[in-house]
């Protein structure tokens, strides 16, 4: 029997391998948050014929790898910055803002306060309201963004609530922030699941603010953790030549680069991922509505957030029910602000999805 103490993260599988005793090929992970339809259909019969691209050095500027992603975000190349996946990016940032206060809004993902405590600096958390369903108060929020606060850490669609802030809104942050020399960092990493992307991307704010970066991957849209693929939209020029001036050489291999290009190029693909996520997503909240004792809130992303009302049952007991199936969810009582009675599931196939439904029913309506 697993204790209590101990949570797993989507790619935990050999640690649920060894607690359990399931083998990891016969486990569902609900928790990683990864496109259920796998890598792209293009990638898969492209990329073999590219394996003499190892023979010889990447592209040190990146160039047809940058044009190629500046196509899809709709921005311009000198614009983007790529990187060994986000965390790369993410880390490099950090160090050369090198905040001494940073605001976070929470919960969300932990990586963005421990990279901020490894620079020496502190943060501190802008707390979304459970009676709100985790929407953004924007005028609360801009009453903590005082002048001793160095940068604002967003998670936009954000995880685990998967809850997000539409660009006029993020304008008014921007403008806020602006004011009172803040910096602005917006993980972008769910951005293309979102029905409304269009009203909730932060890349044209680009063009008119110099306090924002934004960041992306390809491990959970693409369904590719493994490339460590990351890219990030910026117009100050100014700090994209610190980053770059920073950031090691190459730290993108060849394959990556190229399968990069043809992931975003394989339209295919994206529109496939699109309509399943949002044909799941509309199907999922129908049948929750008939299951006792559990809340879920709005949903942008991939993912779900959910609370079980039943004081007497928490988030193991629904991660144990489930595991046991060979389907594995997030426990989110580590999250900051959360308690056990939050859970996270992504959407994976509809019959993987019916299997879960059904566990969670059984457990919340006994």
């Amino acid at each position: 029997m697993i204790k209590h103490k101990d949570h797993f993260h989507g790619s935990d599988l050999e640690a649920i391998e060894r607690v359990y005793g399931i083998k990891k090929e016969d486990i569902t992970s609900f928790s990683a948050n990864v496109n259920p339809l796998g890598v792209s259909y293009q990638l898969r019969e492209c990329l073999a014929s590219h394996i003499d691209a190892i023979t010889t050095y990447p592209d040190r500027e990146y160039t047809s790898l940058r044009n190629c992603i500046a196509t899809y975000a709709h921005t311009d190349a000198s614009n983007i910055i790529v990187g060994n996946g986000s965390t790369e990016l993410i880390s490099l940032m950090i160090q050369i803002k090198s905040p001494k206060k940073a605001l976070i809004i929470g919960p969300t993902y932990s990586e963005y306060e421990r990279e901020v405590s490894l620079g020496g600096g502190s943060s501190f958390y802008f707390a979304l309201q459970e009676e709100d369903d985790f929407k953004l108060n924007i005028e609360l929020l801009c009453s903590k963004l005082t002048s001793d606060i160095d940068l604002l850490i967003i998670c936009n669609p954000n995880n685990p609530t998967s809850g997000s802030i539409h660009r006029k809104d993020m304008r008014k942050i921007l403008d806020h922030c602006k004011r009172n020399d803040i910096f602005v960092m917006v993980d972008e990493t769910y951005i293309e699941f979102a029905p409304d992307m269009e009203q909730i991307s932060s890349v044209p704010l680009t063009n008119d603010y110099n306090n924002i970066i934004i960041l992306r991957g390809i491990s959970k849209f693409f369904a590719a953790p493994g490339l460590r693929l990351g890219y990030a939209i910026c117009g100050n020029t100014d700090l994209i030549k610190e980053i770059n001036n920073k950031k090691n050489p190459w730290t993108i291999n060849s394959l990556a680069a190229i399968a990069g290009e043809i992931m975003f190029n394989d339209i295919e693909y994206i529109n496939s991922t699109k309509q399943l996520i949002n044909t799941e997503r509309k199907r999922i909240y129908t049948y929750l509505d008939g299951v006792s004792n559990i809340k879920y809130y709005p949903s942008t992303a991939n993912f779900i957030l959910c609370k079980t009302l039943d004081d007497t049952v928490t988030s193991n007991d629904l991660f144990e029910a489930a595991i046991r199936n060979g389907l594995m969810i997030r426990d989110c009582s580590t999250f900051p602000f959360l308690d056990d009675h939050y859970i996270r599931f992504c959407f994976m196939s509809p019959e993987k999805n019916d299997e879960l439904l059904a566990v969670i029913k059984e457990v919340c309506n006994r």
